[in-house]
């Protein structure tokens, strides 16, 4: 098969999740378990309202505590792993290591998704296993190797701080709830949005917004490259599982969405993760395994690792070097907001 019999068949891959993630959104704005809340939260240029669920309807009280539980270390079982400790709004709201690090030290084997933008994920986790925020949030807190709290220990734990029981009942109308933090940090989550983008200014009608080589690496990366078969839509994510052939060539190589779905179609498949705000969240892929955006590019330019399960759309790319520098150019530049969220740590209560 040439490369041209690929590249149609990367496009037309590409037109189906760009049709079927259209279609999902479609789906979001009719569904009576969703609502639209672009009042709520302030959407920067490039993006689309954020989706919320209807048991969770924002408010400047319950962000203000999700925020607080967000940095708050005293989710842990040692008082010393918060949420932002591996999801930090200086390191692009991730960690800037190859691997999350829990209590006591204790190190997983992937690293640490960006929370840029994870409002618009229809799935969460590099296998997808939770669909919501609501149902990602406590997933870390009682994980052993992350903060390691279970669920009573932690309402006890929060009940006992006098701010946050005064919150709760003021937000919720209870005590600490686990289904109330949940709650209160997601939708705090959600107002960590990176738009408006020298990419958005370019796209809305100005040509001064990005340099020449940024153009000439953003028609790479719809054209030649066929970067968006994948990096598709305003968060530059189809919200899909693909195997890029990372790590396949691991002893034990970590099986991915295949552990979720039981499918031997998804061994080593991970969740397509957002291009925004890319230039800031190095190491990258979901082991951590390449250090920068070079490393990335070279990864495709040789077809990825082998293996049975490898996507369609993975061959060994061909651009050059100046076209790979151009890429680069554009991803970095193009995609980084002058906006960028960063967040300072609230005062906690006490």
């Amino acid at each position: 098969m040439d490369n041209r019999m690929l590249q149609r068949r990367r496009i037309r891959r590409g037109f189906i999740w760009g049709l079927t993630a259209l279609l999902a959104g479609c789906l979001l704005q009719w569904a009576p378990a969703i609502l639209l809340a672009a009042d709520e939260y302030e959407v920067p240029a490039g993006l689309k309202a954020v989706p919320v669920p209807d048991d969770n309807p924002p408010s400047a009280a319950k962000i203000a505590l999700g925020k607080q539980l967000y940095f708050d270390p005293r989710l842990s079982r040692t008082d010393d792993v918060s949420c932002a400790s591996c999801h930090h709004p200086d390191k692009g709201w991730s960690n800037g290591e190859r691997f999350a690090t829990g209590v006591e030290g204790q190190k997983g084997g992937r690293s640490a998704p960006t929370i840029v933008n994870s409002a618009y994920a229809r799935f969460n986790f590099w296998d997808g296993r939770a669909g919501t925020l609501e149902d990602q949030a406590l997933g870390p807190v009682q994980n052993p190797i992350e903060m390691d709290l279970k669920l009573p220990e932690l309402e006890k734990k929060l009940n006992a701080i006098k701010g946050y029981q005064e919150q709760f009942q003021s937000v919720f109308g209870t005590d600490v709830t686990s289904d109330g933090v949940a709650k209160a940090i997601a939708a705090y989550e959600r107002t960590v949005l990176s738009g408006n983008a020298p990419y958005d200014r370019f796209k809305a009608g100005d040509k001064s917004a990005l340099s020449e080589a940024a153009q000439r690496g953003m028609h790479i990366f719809f054209n030649k490259a066929v970067c968006s078969a994948c990096h598709v839509g305003p968060n530059f994510s189809d919200n899909a599982f693909h195997n890029v052939g990372v790590g396949m060539d691991q002893k034990e190589p970590d099986v991915g969405r295949e552990a979720v779905s039981g499918l031997l179609g998804d061994r080593g498949s991970f969740k397509t993760p957002t291009l925004r705000e890319i230039g800031r969240t190095a190491p990258y892929m979901h082991d951590g395994s390449l250090a920068t955006l070079e490393d990335v590019i070279e990864h495709y330019r040789k077809g990825g690792v082998p293996n049975p399960q490898l996507d369609e759309e993975i061959f060994p790319l061909k651009v050059s070097d100046e076209e790979k520098a151009d890429l680069i150019t554009f991803l970095k530049e193009g995609l980084s907001s002058d906006s960028y969220p960063t967040h300072e740590a609230p005062k906690l209560p006490e």
